[in-house]
């Protein structure tokens, strides 16, 4: 009886295309903002809950206070987008490595980057667009009141 010794395989070469490597791109884009998004979210959550008067002291007022400011709207939109960018990346990722059928891959990742795409749109108009002077009726907040009266 002889023993038959399969043929070694050849190794795979991984065919290289011409452009650029998104999916390095992507791994660095999640290492660069994980640590940008821990910043802005505990620079956020500092200002939220431990200055001033604490989780008692935010409501409606806060908020368009903070929002009357440039800096907090760009602090809140980066961090509006660095997460949301983030986590559909992690969701195309996810998708890229569980879904085997093409089209149904191509579908999912679509439907991640679109609902990304919307969400910041939506995020970013809301907070460059806030006008805290609608719905003050029932507002406590005399300065708010005194500000919206002066417009």
């Amino acid at each position: 009886m002889s023993a038959t010794i399969a043929d070694p395989r050849s190794p795979r070469t991984a065919v290289r295309r011409p452009g650029p490597n998104l999916e390095k791109w992507g791994w660095v884009y999640m290492r660069v903002s994980g640590v940008i998004l821990v910043v802005l979210i505990f620079g956020h959550l500092f200002v939220n809950l431990m200055v001033g008067e604490g989780i008692h002291g935010i409501d409606f007022a806060f908020v368009a206070g903070k929002y009357a400011t440039p800096f907090w709207q760009w602090w809140d939109v980066l961090m509006l987008w660095f997460a949301l960018i983030h986590g559909a990346n992690g969701m195309r990722t996810i998708t890229n490595d569980y879904v085997t059928h093409p089209r149904i891959r191509r579908v999912l990742v679509w439907a991640i980057g679109l609902a990304a795409a919307f969400l910041i749109l939506l995020g970013t108009l809301v907070v460059f667009t806030f006008d805290p002077c609608i719905g003050i009726e029932n507002s406590t907040t005399e300065w708010l009141i005194e500000m919206c009266a002066a417009q």
